[in-house]
């Protein structure tokens, strides 16, 4: 009796195990549906893609399906332009576990150099990329591998793009082209991006031809994907509009950019919607449309401060995560080396950024002392005229010297006039007015004024009224209203902020001042 009660025992125990493994699997085998489910749609419904993985997040405690859907995530806030959120994920401890694969460890890596590169961590951004080619070494030779090198060097040329070497981008992309041909037959995600990326290179150099042959192949390429790629299909058509608008194709560059801000409208893209409604309120100012010209630059500049406080959180979280990895390699070291030499070194270091940090708040507070002195120096002696202090600093784009004349002489009929005064003002405004970009614009007054563009208009308002106070009596009588709306500012709160922050005291004080000096300059002519 005891022998067949132990041997139904075992028969019982034997299911129990089975049927437990076989729920396992089951689990496993829908949570990797789940995850093929999620990346057919990261580029065309991002937030779905986004609950799945989330989902995926909060059951499995596989360490490689949580690494993959913090990869997931990471690329679908990347269509979404949330970088902040995009970053948290993909630099998430959890993807460092020692059982996560190569392949998702590549993948990872791309990503992360893809959001340290958009935010200008280029040295950081290479890095990544370089333990990445060092995974890679270790990958058997297939068709997996050849997509991931390409994409390793996709991401080199789009630095090179985005830094303007585009000749530099070209011969790249061509060794790519070489270095892959049997690939890119078949591939055609990664041979539509080659030719997108030589497009921007040509249009970039201004060669308009070269950059219509490849945006041509590009858009041939564009709906052979076996997925509904919005987010490409955004990037593409805004890409042809503002290849149109260059070749001053306005309705052509409008229709383009239309289709490609409904895309970015699809998923909800800020920065793509930002870029296109700048495109188009060039477009708009360069044809005479000043009513739509109006619409689309006021939805740019809204876009712009929102994508601005993304990019700035980003960056923020950005240096706090590689300050937490730059620690956690000190403590690691800290285990096999000498702990007072590291000791010694995090104090040098300590102490190295406290005296720069002093130096520099030095160096500005001179600066904020010497403008003061300027600003006075104005009021109290007419033939003194505040000059920009001009500055050696590394250039961040490269203008051609013909251009880089052309808009300084622009700029300086510019400050001669009263333009500045109007209160539509803005960066995209005037490169219109200028028939140039935004960014070669901005890099000539960084360069030659020592200013971002805001610091630039708002120091000329500012001498504008400092003048006015100076040369006309009756101004001083004026209230601080009128002087704010004369200047171009909408309200009395703005202007006196920007005047205190560039003389150093409010406009109240300086006319004390002022009137100070006109009454004992009347007594002693008077005595």
């Amino acid at each position: 009796m005891k022998q067949k009660d132990h041997h139904c025992y075992k028969i019982v125990h034997s299911i129990v195990i089975w049927i437990g493994l076989l729920l396992s699997f089951c689990s496993y085998a829908q949570e990797h549906n789940l995850i093929i489910k999620a990346q057919e749609l990261v580029y065309s419904d991002p937030d779905e893609s986004i609950k799945i993985a989330e989902h995926i997040l909060n059951t499995s405690e596989d360490p490689e399906q949580i690494a993959i859907s913090n990869l997931l995530i990471a690329k679908a806030q990347i269509v979404k332009g949330d970088y902040n959120k995009a970053v948290i994920f993909a630099f998430d401890k959890t993807n460092h576990t020692k059982s996560i694969t190569k392949n998702t460890q590549l993948e990872l890596n791309l990503v992360k150099s893809q959001l340290l590169r958009r935010v200008y961590l280029d040295t950081q951004a290479q890095d990544v990329l370089d333990k990445g080619k060092e995974l890679l070494k270790n990958l058997p030779q297939n068709s997996y591998k050849d997509s991931l090198q390409c994409l390793i060097k996709l991401e080199e040329i789009y630095t090179l793009n985005e830094r303007r070497n585009s000749d530099k981008a070209i011969a790249l992309i061509e060794q790519t082209q070489r270095e892959f041909n049997s690939f890119l037959k078949t591939n055609i995600t990664e041979k539509r991006a080659l030719f997108l990326a030589k497009e921007r290179a040509y249009n970039n150099l201004a060669q308009y031809d070269s950059a219509v042959v490849y945006i041509e192949k590009t858009l041939k390429l564009l709906n052979t994907s076996q997925f509904n790629d919005l987010y490409q299909k955004a990037l593409i058509y805004r890409e042809l509009g503002y290849l149109h608008l260059q070749k001053k194709e306005f309705n052509k560059s409008e229709e383009s950019l239309i289709i490609a801000s409904r895309f970015a409208e699809i998923i909800n893209n800020p920065i793509l919607l930002m870029e296109i409604n700048k495109d188009l309120s060039i477009n708009y100012l360069a044809s005479n449309q000043n009513a739509k010209h109006k619409i689309f630059n006021e939805k740019y500049i809204s876009l712009n401060a929102e994508v601005e406080r993304t990019e700035q959180l980003a960056v923020n979280s950005l240096y706090s995560i590689l300050a937490d990895q730059d620690e956690e390699f000190f403590k690691t070291e800290k285990e096999t080396h000498n702990n007072y030499l590291y000791l010694l070194i995090a104090g040098l270091l300590v102490a190295l950024f406290v005296g720069g940090y002093i130096v520099i708040k030095g160096e500005t507070r001179k600066k904020r002392r010497k403008e003061i002195i300027n600003y006075l120096e104005i009021v109290r002696h007419k033939d003194v005229k505040a000059k920009p202090v001009k500055k050696t600093k590394p250039k961040r784009i490269s203008i051609p010297e013909e251009t880089e004349q052309l808009i300084l002489s622009k700029l300086k009929r510019f400050e001669a006039s009263n333009k500045f005064l109007n209160k539509d003002i803005s960066l995209a405004v005037l490169a219109g007015q200028f028939d140039t970009n935004t960014k070669y614009l901005s890099g000539v007054i960084n360069k030659h004024y020592d200013d971002n563009f805001n610091t630039f208009i708002n120091k000329l308002r500012i001498n504008y009224v400092i003048d006015k106070l100076k040369s006309d009596p009756h101004y001083i009588n004026y209230k601080i209203s009128f002087l704010a709306e004369e200047s171009g500012y909408s309200s009395h709160s703005s202007f006196a902020t920007v005047f205190k922050s560039i003389v150093g005291m409010s406009p109240v004080t300086f006319i004390k001042l002022i009137q100070k000096e006109r009454a004992e300059s009347k007594q002693k002519s008077s005595n």
